[in-house]
């Protein structure tokens, strides 16, 4: 990246200026980190709202517009947006007819999205929706609602944006949404990694000579490395791995060669007349191909190929007219000049301290997280998008701010619930992503099991924890074993639980079970990933420890040493005679 910007500003910063370059056209979600067609809602008319991280552009702000998106929610870089996020922003979207929710399948963004259409649902909107799962390298023919989502989110995208524009009902939107992604399929090549904002090194390098093949668009590594190969050869890598995924049948395709942010127009041109020989040798028909950049992954270099196998009817949802900032020329669609407000100004926080227990012990976590966050970064890249540090300091910068404006008092348990509370549902919104949410739903829950307890007990909290372990544990769709936070939750509510029968003190206890979650975290540098993006991968991450558990030991230490270091002393100092 050039270093215009920095990780903390980048997502505010971008969005900024996008909505200030196409205020005609979008405008931003007060509030929230999405932007809104000005031509949505239309009453009677299902909304398509689409998004994930940023670093995609144009996906998915750049698709919002008449004829495709009526709104799309954005995520930090390579990280899902929260629930709250995806909640304000299909309700500033809804025009009466129900919600189509469509993104790449990723764990944070199922997640995520979910929780939204649960909240949705309950306030009687109704939602449907429909994952892209178009990247034949990241799963099998035959399970392939386990793979992810990539540039073939622009068909999906634009099939559903056509049939909503003609007025179909939610269901039948949402039918053939999935059946343009049940056929589409896509295969890349990456000829270099990409660069956080604020890092100054690459998620990974590809040595001189050498390519990748079966990219993702998070930063994440090839499934397999090979020579540098010719514009020919390239095209019948592609085009030869997917022919073998097309319906039986198939005649004509549209097709997208997609560039990945850092290569030329001039060399994916260079590279499309063999695609094209290469899909008439099969007799097929290449349908109103694409040449471009629509789902990047920052500065990545690399390229991929999308092929819909098209038939009547999604012929002519493709060929519909659409509108927007990253796909058509442009025309004003109307001469109001946004405001700040519109432009999406985030409404002002409570600046008011109240400190307390809460406060001084996650402000403990984040200093220790934070001082670990490179090496997090660094465990995550390597099977994932390199993210997870920056992810959980900014949630826990977030949840320290929360906890100081909703205060806490040692001696009321209630007031610790709710500044858990408060802290938890703060730390998913900043950090977003499964890692965001999980964390998120640990403090939250925490919090829920204390509030109606006399007092703070080892007892109490064990039942707590282990509450908030089976909701995470359902959350996640995860056990332990899988590599994940859990590999180190359960252990430490475990040795809890163990505390709480022998009758030990709330201080010793914490500090045991901190040190057997240290340990428990440590060890899962045997185990492989069978949840999230890493599952996907063949085992890469064997031998290095997962991120999750190891930024939750520290978590359990910090707080644990802040309880042994007399946090509660202090706070009763303050004033609190009865802690």
């Amino acid at each position: 990246m050039t270093g215009l910007t920095d990780s903390a500003t980048f997502k505010d910063s971008w969005l900024d200026g996008f909505v200030a370059a196409y205020g005609r056209t979008v405008a931003r979600v007060p509030g929230a980190y999405g932007v809104v067609g000005r031509h949505a809602p239309r009453q009677g008319k299902v909304s398509v709202i689409i998004g994930g991280g940023c670093g995609h552009y144009p996906a998915f702000a750049g698709l919002v517009g008449p004829g495709l998106a009526d709104a799309a929610v954005i995520g930090d870089v390579f990280t899902s947006p929260s629930a709250e996020q995806v909640y304000r922003t299909a309700l500033a979207a809804d025009g009466g007819a129900g919600v189509l929710f469509s993104y790449g399948n990723y764990s944070g963004d199922v997640m995520h999205f979910g929780l939204a259409a649960r909240r949705l649902a309950a306030e009687g909107i109704d939602s449907r929706t429909v994952l892209v799962t178009d990247d034949i390298a990241s799963g099998s023919a035959d399970t392939p609602e386990v793979r992810r989502g990539v540039a073939g989110d622009f068909f999906v995208f634009k099939v559903a944006g056509a049939a909503a524009e003609r007025g179909e009902s939610l269901d039948s939107v949402a039918a053939l949404a999935r059946k343009a992604n049940d056929r589409t399929r896509t295969y890349g090549a990456a000829f270099g990694g990409c660069t956080l904002p604020g890092k100054s090194e690459p998620l990974f390098t590809v040595d001189p000579g050498r390519m990748e093949l079966g990219l993702g668009i998070h930063g994440e590594s090839g499934a397999r490395g090979v020579d540098t190969m010719s514009a020919e050869e390239l095209a019948a890598e592609l085009v030869d791995n997917l022919l073998t995924e097309l319906p039986a049948g198939t005649e004509r395709v549209a097709v997208l060669l997609n560039g990945l942010g850092r290569t030329k127009y001039e060399e994916m041109f260079a590279c499309y007349p063999a695609i094209e020989r290469r899909l008439r040798a099969a007799g097929l028909r290449p349908y109103r191909p694409e040449v471009g950049e629509f789902v990047t992954s920052l500065d990545m270099a690399g390229l991929s190929l999308s092929l819909l196998a098209l038939d009547d009817e999604l012929a002519e949802l493709y060929d519909a007219e659409c509108d927007t900032p990253g796909y058509r020329p442009l025309r004003p669609l109307t001469d109001h000049e946004p405001t700040p407000e519109e432009r999406g100004a985030a409404p002002a926080e409570d600046a008011t301290s109240r400190g307390g227990i809460v406060h001084e012990l996650l402000d403990r976590a984040l200093g220790d997280v934070a001082d670990a966050e490179d090496e997090l970064g660094r465990l995550d890249a390597v099977a994932g998008d390199g993210d997870h540090g920056q992810g959980i300091v900014r949630g826990l910068r977030a949840a320290v701010r929360a906890a100081d404006r909703v205060g806490s008092d040692a001696a009321d348990p209630r007031s610790i619930g709710d500044a858990l509370l408060a802290a938890g549902t703060a730390l998913a919104d900043a950090a977003g992503g499964a890692s965001g949410a999980l964390y998120g739903t640990l403090l939250s829950q925490t919090g829920a099991g204390l509030r109606e307890h006399a007092t703070v007990d080892t007892a109490v909290l064990s039942e707590a924890v282990r509450e908030a372990s089976r909701a995470v544990a359902e959350l996640g769709g995860s056990a332990k074993g899988d590599k994940t936070l859990l590999d180190a939750l359960e252990p430490f509510a475990d040795e809890l639980a163990e505390r709480s029968l022998a009758g030990t003190e709330l201080p010793t206890a914490l500090t045991a079970a901190a040190e057997v979650a240290t340990k428990a975290a440590r060890d899962t540098e045997r185990l492989t990933s069978a949840r999230g993006r890493a599952s996907r991968l063949g085992g890469h991450d064997q031998g290095t420890a997962d991120p999750g558990a190891t930024s939750l030991a520290l978590l359990l230490s910090a707080v644990a040493a802040g309880v042994s270091d007399g946090a509660c002393e202090r706070n009763r100092r303050k004033g609190n005679p009865e802690s």
